[in-house]
């Protein structure tokens, strides 16, 4: 059995409530384990349990290789069992077995030597064994064995030598080896009782092809011919001239094959016993003979008394601990009143021990308290004091809007919504469509007339349905799919009063071609429903889209003639108060404008997470994170080069102000002082001249010499003001490189994973979704662009919330007096800020003393420029488009004049591929 740790690894037992299920309920499922027969009850103890027999911690105990799980030692053991049980001699299993069978014998190596002792030099008929003739080992076959000619046997003993092969025994087969089979007899006794050298054995020759080594050649010439004479023929030799294989018998080879076949109870002196299914198969007696029984329980009770004797000896008799105790017991009569003495001064000396250290701790914690707090710390640990307070920092943080989403408080499709429009703005490039608004595919999401039709929708459909080709499916199974829903819930079951029977036969000719249907740009992607229905039908099932049922239903029948069309913002039908019932097919090109903008969402948000899994999705993944180790390799070098220059920048500095004197109309203090000098040599008396006049020669040198050195000074400083302008120019040049890399990392980074800006000290999410993937921050000439808009706030994880409970303070009270009842965001829940003011006052709340709101605040600061501008002008846009239905509706001429100065219908797919 494999070992762990050096222990026998015991298998798991059935628990009681198995075994009672075993007759209450023997229909009850259960987990088995076939490799070792285990049962379990649940799955986690049935994968419990495999998970720690496949660690790689087990032992083959037979050839002791570790590092293997349990299943690769047990199959080592049973090889090698396999093995050994295949040379061991069959004659010698069942003389061992017996042997062996009820011996008492500490280690199983003692157990070997004995029977080693016993059987080597005792043969059995039939045997295989080497044969010594002339110097050279032959393989032969024991034919018949001769005990030794007693008086008791002698009339059986045959002749000892025989010409043929028949067996020349009596009827009853003598019984051989016998008292060898019995361990209780000494060595020496058995020996004189039976002496194995005594014994004669017939032996037969093996062919010279059946001899081991026969066809290689021997190094000693000649002596092939001879060994050939002795194939085949008989003859009597004794066990001083036998020997068996190495390989078959050894105190190795038979110490595996006793362990393998006998056990033994952990019970003190247990005998060994042979294993049922073995004892049963060579014969051997699983009874315990009366008087081995009694031998056992006299050697278990000799072994009990002599422990129980040496703990007599170590611990004392009975009576002696008695004394002592009585003794012990007048000693602490005797030392009572001392010990109360000493035990009241104790306690004294602890009582006065006990407040020092009291005040000495109170002193540390008053040190501790005054010890400053280093931030950023954990925000949750961050408390506003009275001074942040006086200071203008904000308690309450602004609430952000949920109804303002574009679904309301429909968290679900609100969610699904966002992932679509940020999957099919962020791969614009593979998808070949351009990016448009979150504004624009919101308008489109809700547009419920059939003419004009949107074009943006069908770009939108028709790029998916392109992608959507290159990813695998199953024919056909959403029908298959309804059909077992049929099965499963009946005949009965409708929607919408539509059967799954009439909605199968309606989808059966719909959109069967829609892999290869030509959705062609130039003809307005003309017969995207159909290819739509096609899609779903081999892509979607009740698993993977819950609501494929009502979806086709809406898409392949109309209602009854005397009741009114579903709008876009009609309730679902689960909520209506009226069942819709849909009766009459029709083709999903005249119904698809009817589908509630839910349902559109969906339809969306499926073929998004299975676009996912195309390769031209993963490919274009691919490409960016190439183009994002290329953008970080630019950026470090950029960065070098600034800093080049800024050091280049500081040290012009030093040479133009190396005082850090402030400079006056580009002269320097040096000039001004020898122009002064100058002046005063100019106003010298006429009646001195004579005497001054070699001295006044002198001067004008020394004033002409400073001047030129003051020339050139000036001009020196005048080029390092054009080197310092130069530097600066550069500087700024890579500023804007650097801002270039930002907004490219940024939408490369988006194909990549989208991540929110931070998170705040509750763990609401914040998220900006623009200027990532195909779309950009700035347009052409600078322009500002938006993708949103807005800046959205979604609710904790779960994980989160959990983290929260975990705090010992009342966390959703402090959320209650920061965040407000109507702020608070559940798991997943969505709300948006679209005023930039509100914006502005959620950045002035953050707090920068947090770990996470220092990080988000840097976020906003880092993206401020684009966001602000880009919320204006949405606000802006919006403004705009409120007023236009005013203005014209005097004008209006037909119903759909207004709906085509919609912005989402004045959207154009400028990355659309020519013929497709």
């Amino acid at each position: 059995m494999p070992t762990c740790r050096r222990k026998r690894v015991l298998l798991t037992e059935p628990s009681p409530a198995l075994l009672d299920a075993l007759k209450n309920d023997p229909n009850r499922e259960v987990f088995y384990l076939a490799d070792t027969g285990e049962i379990f009850e649940t799955y986690e103890a049935y994968a419990a349990r495999m998970s720690f027999y496949r660690l790689k911690q087990f032992q083959c105990e037979v050839t002791g290789k570790s590092g293997l799980d349990y299943f690769q030692a047990l199959e080592s053991e049973r090889h090698e069992a396999r093995t050994m049980h295949s040379r061991f001699p069959d004659q010698l299993k069942a003389a061992v077995l017996k042997a062996v069978q009820w011996q008492v014998m500490g280690r199983l190596d003692h157990l070997v030597e004995a029977v080693y002792d016993r059987f080597k030099d005792r043969y059995y008929p039939d045997e295989k064994v080497y044969v010594e003739i002339q110097g050279e080992k032959y393989f032969a076959r024991i034919i018949q064995v001769f005990p030794p000619k007693t008086s008791a046997n002698i009339k059986r003993v045959p002749a000892p030598v025989a010409s043929s092969s028949s067996t020349p025994l009596a009827d009853e087969p003598m019984a051989i080896h016998k008292v060898a089979e019995d361990l209780k007899v000494p060595v020496k006794e058995s020996i004189a009782m039976d002496d194995p050298a005594k014994y004669n054995y017939k032996v037969q020759i093996l062919e010279d092809e059946r001899q081991p080594g026969f066809g290689k050649p021997d190094k000693s010439k000649g002596k092939e011919t001879n060994r050939g004479q002795w194939g085949g023929q008989l003859m009597d030799v004794d066990c001083s001239k036998m020997s068996r294989d190495r390989l078959a018998f050894s105190k190795s080879i038979l110490r595996r094959f006793i362990r393998d076949c006998v056990d033994r109870d952990a019970a003190v002196a247990s005998p060994w016993t042979v294993k049922p299914a073995i004892a049963a198969r060579y014969g051997v007696s699983s009874i315990m003979p009366e008087e081995i029984r009694k031998g056992v329980e006299t050697l278990k009770k000799g072994e009990s008394d002599k422990r129980k004797k040496v703990w007599e000896e170590k611990e004392g008799p009975a009576s002696k601990r008695q004394k002592r105790a009585a003794a012990a017991a007048e000693n602490e009569k005797i030392m009572a009143a001392i010990a109360e003495q000493r035990e009241r001064e104790a306690r004294e000396k602890a009582e006065a021990q006990q407040k020092a250290k009291e005040e000495s701790e109170r002193l540390a914690a008053e040190k501790k308290k005054r010890k400053p707090i280093r931030y950023p710390t954990e925000d949750l640990d961050v408390v506003l004091g009275d001074k942040e307070k006086r200071a203008g920092m904000k308690v309450k943080r602004p609430v952000p809007s949920k109804l303002a989403m574009p679904f309301g408080e429909d968290q679900d499709t609100n969610s699904a919504f966002l992932m679509s429009w940020n999957f099919i703005v962020v791969y614009g490039q593979p998808l070949h469509i351009s990016p448009f608004t979150m504004d624009d595919f919101e308008g489109a999401l809700r547009h419920s007339v059939i003419e004009p039709q949107c074009q943006l929708l069908a770009e939108i459909h028709a790029t998916l349905i392109y992608i959507l080709r290159t990813v695998p499916f199953n024919r056909h199974s959403a029908v298959i799919s309804l059909v077992d829903h049929k099965q499963a819930k009946g005949d009965n079951d409708n929607v919408f009063g539509v059967t799954i029977e009439q909605l199968t036969e309606a989808m059966a000719d719909v959109g069967n071609n829609w892999e290869r249907a030509p959705l062609r740009h130039s003809e307005g992607r003309d017969g995207w429903e159909e290819s739509l229905v096609g899609c779903l039908k081999d892509h979607a099932n009740l698993e993977n889209f819950p609501r494929l049922r009502e979806v086709l239903t809406r898409l392949l029948f109309s209602p009854e003639n005397t009741q009114e069309p579903s709008g876009s913002t009609a309730p679902s039908p689960s909520t209506s108060p009226s069942p819709l019932r849909l009766t009459t097919p029709t083709h999903p090109g005249q119904l698809y404008h009817k589908l509630p903008a839910k349902d559109r969402v969906d339809i969306i948000a499926f073929m998004c997470s299975l676009a996912v899994s195309s390769k031209a999705i993963h490919a274009h993944m691919e490409t960016c994170e190439e183009q994002l180790t290329a953008l970080r390799k630019e950026k470090i070098e950029v960065n070098r080069t600034k800093k080049a220059y800024l050091e280049e920048i500081a040290a012009l500095e030093g040479e133009l102000n190396p005082d850090a004197k402030p400079q006056t109309n580009g002269k320097t203090g040096d000039e001004d002082v020898a122009m002064h000098d100058l002046s005063d040599l100019s106003d010298v008396p006429n009646s001195d001249a004579e005497d001054v006049a070699p001295k006044q020669t002198g001067t004008r040198r020394s004033a002409a010499k400073e001047r030129e050195a003051a020339r050139a000074k000036a001009q020196s400083a005048k080029q390092a003001q054009a080197d310092r302008r130069r530097l600066e120019e550069e500087v700024n040049k890579i500023e804007r490189r650097l801002e270039g890399i930002e907004r490219e990392f940024r939408k490369l980074l988006g194909a990549v994973r989208v991540k929110p800006l931070g998170r705040d000290r509750f763990y609401n999410r914040v998220w900006w979704f623009d200027g990532m993937g195909a779309a950009s921050l700035i347009g052409s000439g600078g322009t500002v662009q938006y993708g949103t808009g807005r800046i959205f706030v979604q609710g904790p994880s779960e994980f989160d919330v959990e983290v929260l409970r975990r705090r010992e303070e009342d966390v959703d009270r402090r959320r209650r007096e920061e965040e407000g009842e109507e702020g608070m965001l559940r798991v997943g829940e969505w709300a948006v800020y679209n005023d930039v003011d509100e914006v502005r006052e959620f950045v002035d709340w953050l707090n920068p003393k947090g770990v996470r709101e220092l990080a988000l605040k840097n976020t906003f600061t880092k993206w401020w420029n684009h966001i602000a501008p880009g919320m204006r002008r949405r606000a802006a846009d919006l403004n705009a488009n409120a007023k236009i239905p005013e203005a014209r509706r005097s004008t209006r001429k037909h119903a759909g004049a207004d709906i085509l100065r919609e912005p989402y219908m004045q959207w154009t797919n400028r990355k659309a591929i020519n013929g497709s």
